[in-house]
C-alpha cells in the first residue's frame, strides 16, 4: 500500500478532531474564501476542464467511455456560478454541530444530552461531474467533517484544479486546520481507500449502478449511496392532461444522463388511448426511443415516429438507461402500478400524476421510495432544490439518511452525562434511588455555558 495514501489518510483523521469543533464564524469565513476564489480562478477551472473535455470526446469515439458520463464533465461560467451559488447557500446554513437533540433528567443532578456531531472523515469517491468537489467539500466543511475525495480519471484536469483552488483557500483561513481534505488520483487508489476502515467513517460513492454497487461489494466501510435510478411516472386514470404530459415530458428529457430521469412511463389503461399518443409526438420530436409492452404497443406504432418504437423485454423494466430511452407499460389499476414500481423499481424517486387526493395518499404511503412525487417531475429528487444548498449524494439505503442528503447525512450524535459524583451503585437493590427521566428544555451549551 502506499505511504502516500496512508500519511494523506492519517492527516485528515488528525485534522477530523479539531476540525469537529471549529466555530461557525470560521467555517463561514473560510466558506466565503472559497466562493470568491472560485470567480477569481474561473480561467483556471476552465482551461483544465477543455483538457478532460478533448480526452472525453476521444474516449466516446473509441467506446471507452458513455456519452452520459462525457456530459456530466462540462465545466464553465455557469456551473462555476452554480458552484459559488452552493456554497453561499451552505454559508447561510445554522451550523449543526453542537446542537441539543434532547435532553433527559435521569434524576436530580443528572442529566442526559443527545448531541449532533460530525461523523470525522468521510470518503467520496465519484465520476464525472467536477461540481462536486465543491458541492461535498462546502457542506463536510460546514459540518465538520475531514474529506478524502477519489475523482473518475476521466475528470483529473478539473478536479486538480477545483481541488487546489479550494483547499489552498481554506487553508489559508486562520483557524482552520491543515491536511483536513485530500485528494487521490489514480485507479489504484480507490481499492486501497476502501480498506482503510481504521480511519475513514463512512464511503459516499457517486457515479453509475455498477460503480456504486463495486464500492458497495469491496469494503467494510458503511457506504451511503444508490446502485440505480430505475424511476416510474405513473398516469393515473384521473390524471389532469397537460400537468400529465408536462410531468411526463420533462422527467424524462430535461435531463435524461441523471439518476432521478424517469425510466418507465406507466399509464392506467383508462388514459392511455388519449394520452399516449399526445406524450409520445412530444418523445418523439425529442428523440426519445420508446420500448412498449404490448398494448402501449398497439397504440402507438402506427403514428411514424422517426425514433425506434419497439416491444420492450423484461430486462427493460430493470434497466437504467441515463439516455433518451424509455420503457411504457399500461396498467389496469393503481394497485398494479404500485406493485410494479416496488418490484422493479430501485426505490429512489417515483411519481403519480392524478386529480385524485385519495389515490394520490395511496401512493405515497406504499410507494417504497425515498422520494415519491404527486403531480410533480422526478427531476426535483436533488439536494439543491430540496433547500439542502447542495447534496452529498441520494441515498435509497433505510440507515441514518435517506433520499437527497445535505448536511444531516454529515451528522451524527453523542450523548453527554452531567453528573455530580452519581454511581449506578445508588440505583440498584431494595434501597434503589428511582430515576425520574424527565423532559428537559435546556441544551448542552446552555448547561455549559
Amino acid at each position: 500500500m502506499s505511504i502516500d495514501i496512508i500519511t494523506k489518510v492519517k492527516l485528515a483523521k488528525s485534522a477530523s478532531i479539531p476540525l469537529a469543533s471549529i466555530p461557525s464564524a470560521t467555517k463561514n469565513n473560510a466558506l466565503a474564501a472559497m466562493a470568491k476564489a472560485l470567480d477569481s480562478s474561473r480561467g483556471i477551472i476552465i482551461s483544465a476542464n477543455k483538457k478532460d473535455l478533448e480526452a472525453a470526446e476521444k474516449l466516446v469515439a473509441a467506446g471507452k467511455l458513455s456519452k452520459s458520463l462525457a456530459k456530466r464533465l462540462k465545466v464553465d461560467d455557469i456551473k462555476i456560478d452554480e458552484m459559488i451559488a452552493g456554497i453561499k447557500d451552505v454559508i447561510k446554513f445554522e451550523d449543526p454541530v453542537g446542537k441539543t437533540l434532547s435532553a433527559l433528567e435521569l434524576d436530580k443532578g443528572l442529566e442526559l444530552y443527545q448531541v449532533s456531531c460530525p461523523i470525522g472523515l468521510i470518503g467520496v469517491i465519484f465520476e464525472s461531474r467536477p461540481d462536486v468537489v465543491p458541492q461535498i467539500m462546502s457542506l463536510c466543511l460546514k459540518s465538520g467533517n475531514a474529506t478524502i475525495f477519489k475523482g473518475g480519471s476521466e475528470a483529473s484536469h478539473s478536479n486538480r484544479a477545483i481541488f487546489d483552488v479550494l483547499v489552498k483557500t481554506i487553508e489559508n483561513t486562520n483557524g482552520m486546520p491543515h491536511g483536513a481534505f485530500a485528494l487521490m488520483e489514480t485507479r489504484e487508489e480507490v481499492n486501497e481507500m476502501l480498506k482503510l476502515d481504521d480511519y475513514i467513517n463512512l464511503i459516499i460513492p457517486r457515479g453509475s449502478n455498477e460503480f456504486v454497487k463495486y464500492i458497495q461489494d469491496n469494503t467494510r466501510i458503511p457506504v451511503l449511496g444508490h446502485s440505480s435510478g430505475i424511476c416510474h411516472v405513473y398516469v393515473d386514470g384521473e390524471a389532469d392532461m397537460e400537468k400529465a404530459l408536462d410531468v411526463s415530458y420533462d422527467s424524462k428529457v430535461q435531463y435524461p444522463a441523471v439518476c432521478n430521469a424517469m425510466e418507465t412511463l406507466l399509464v392506467h389503461t383508462g388514459i392511455a388511448g388519449e394520452f399516449l399518443p399526445a406524450i409520445g409526438k412530444k418523445y418523439n420530436a425529442a428523440g426519445v426511443e420508446l420500448r412498449c409492452d404490448e398494448r402501449s404497443f398497439d397504440i402507438l406504432k402506427g403514428m411514424g415516429f422517426l425514433k425506434a418504437i419497439i416491444r420492450a423485454t423484461e430486462e427493460d423494466w430493470k434497466t437504467e438507461y441515463n439516455d433518451l430511452i424509455l420503457s411504457i407499460k399500461i396498467v389496469d389499476s393503481i394497485e398494479e402500478a404500485i406493485e410494479h414500481i416496488n418490484k422493479y423499481g430501485s426505490h429512489h424517486t417515483d411519481a403519480i400524476i392524478t386529480e385524485n387526493k385519495t389515490a394520490a395518499s395511496r401512493f405515497i404511503d406504499l410507494v417504497d421510495s425515498s422520494s415519491v412525487m404527486w403531480n410533480a417531475s422526478t427531476r426535483f429528487a436533488d439536494g439543491f432544490r430540496y433547500g439542502k444548498g447542495a447534496e452529498v449524494g441520494i441515498s435509497t439505503n433505510k440507515i441514518h439518511a435517506r433520499g437527497p442528503v445535505g448536511m444531516e447525512g454529515l451528522l451524527i450524535y453523542k450523548y453527554a452525562l452531567l453528573g455530580n459524583g452519581h454511581k449506578v451503585a445508588d440505583y440498584v437493590g431494595k434501597t434503589a434511588r428511582k430515576y425520574t427521566h424527565r423532559k428537559l428544555n435546556t441544551s448542552l451549551g446552555e448547561k455549559m455555558g
